[in-house]
């Protein structure tokens, strides 16, 4: 199964520009970064434009879709090993691997039926199969129920939580991280640790949070009632007020709040294949600075723990894959993925993991969602398509 994903994302409040356009491969914060330190309060008459502080819409965090086909004994032993590390909202994720391509049924232990129509009913190790020769159906396995209707749409109930997909990217989800809901045309909101966030759409949208209450209008004007100021109000003219008792201050209008994104449809059943491996996937934040191939020092832990996991499952061939988004040049995106692949596959040697392993870079060839919604930018979808894909086949 795919990813859900949507966004809030970055947004200068009242005072200071982040919502320039990133470079490539810029990561979007999924937390609010502190606020730099305040200055001197200008007077009406000062032209300067005010840069008291500012303050980041949280990145509504990208939620993993468990794959339909359910995961094998490999994968549950890696997934015990790596209990500590796996984080769908930090962008650490394992899945189970379909190889077949050849189109071919292969039968596992159990009952497989097929009639004259192409629909399959399979009772066996990896559950209970019903499924359309259009590739809809339900599936019960020991990781959740899942349907899957013609159109794309259906739901999805597991451990991660409960997800309703509409054909139109609507939908909802309710788990562990909140409560998310989009409309599919670029509204939505997201319940969780941040707070409520809202986004109406229309570039206007606001957040109730532990940095207090932030409302911005499409018009560029807003307030922000409970940072280091008190209260900053935003004309959207070029002025503003700060403090409980106003003072005037140039102000510039604040930028749109970008629109939510969409839930991408569900995947269709492919009843031609099993598991034959695992994915583990590492969202770039996890390993690497914005443009850099070289691991940070806290990532240490990570992968040690990601290779001590690896050495207790058995496999018979191992790649390691550098993503990027579609940010910059094909040429730039598809040399930084290879140095990221080569710096992770280095990284994991030097713990006695992957001795047998290569690393390939593909660019921005096999984005996992979408890098623009609506035809705007997308930085949720961007942020999931920057990875490192650990692909071990069993």
């Amino acid at each position: 199964m795919r990813v859900a994903a949507v966004s809030l994302a970055c947004l200068s409040v009242l005072v200071a520009a982040c919502g320039r356009d990133a470079p490539a491969d810029q990561p979007v914060a999924a937390t609010p970064e502190a606020a730099p330190a305040a200055t001197a309060a200008p007077t009406a008459s000062n032209a300067e434009v005010l840069t008291a502080g500012s303050i980041e819409f949280p990145v509504i965090p990208t939620i993993m879709v468990p794959s339909i086909i359910g995961s094998g004994p490999a994968q549950k032993r890696l997934e015990l090993s790596m209990q500590s590390l796996i984080d769908p909202v930090a962008g650490i994720s394992v899945r189970p691997a379909n190889c077949a391509t050849d189109g071919g049924l292969v039968n596992e232990s159990g009952f497989t039926n097929v009639d004259a129509q192409g629909n399959l009913e399979r009772v066996g190790g990896h559950g209970v199969f019903n499924i359309g020769a259009d590739g809809s159906g339900q599936a019960v396995t020991g990781d959740g129920v899942v349907e899957v209707k013609p159109d794309g749409s259906g739901s999805v109930v597991n451990e991660a939580g409960t997800f309703e997909v509409n054909a139109d990217g609507s939908g909802t989800y309710v788990g562990a991280h909140g409560n998310i809901e989009l409309d599919g045309k670029g509204a939505g909101s997201w319940v969780g640790g941040f707070g409520s966030i809202e986004n109406h759409g229309d570039g206007s949208g606001s957040w109730v949070g532990s940095d207090g209450n932030i409302e911005i209008n499409a018009d560029g004007s807003g307030k922000w009632i409970g940072g280091p100021e008190g209260i900053v109000e935003n004309r959207g003219d070029g002025t503003g007020t700060i403090g409980a008792l106003p003072r005037e201050v140039k102000m510039a209008p604040l930028p749109p709040l970008p629109p939510a994104g969409k839930f991408p449809l569900l995947d269709k059943f492919k009843p031609s294949g099993a598991p034959c491996g695992y994915v583990i996937t590492l969202n770039d934040k996890v390993l690497f600075d914005f443009d850099k191939d070289i691991i940070r020092p806290d990532a240490g832990k990570v992968l040690d723990v990601l290779a001590t996991a690896l050495g207790k499952v058995p496999s018979s061939a191992m790649e390691i894959r550098g993503h990027t988004d579609a940010k910059g040049s094909d040429d730039y995106n598809q040399d930084l993925s290879e140095r990221r692949a080569q710096a992770v596959l280095a990284a994991l040697r030097q713990r006695g993991s992957a001795t047998d392993a290569a690393a390939h870079g593909y660019g921005e060839s096999q984005p996992v969602a979408p890098n623009e919604a609506n035809g705007r930018d997308n930085p949720s979808g961007r942020q999931l398509n920057r990875r490192v894909e650990i692909f071990v086949r069993t």
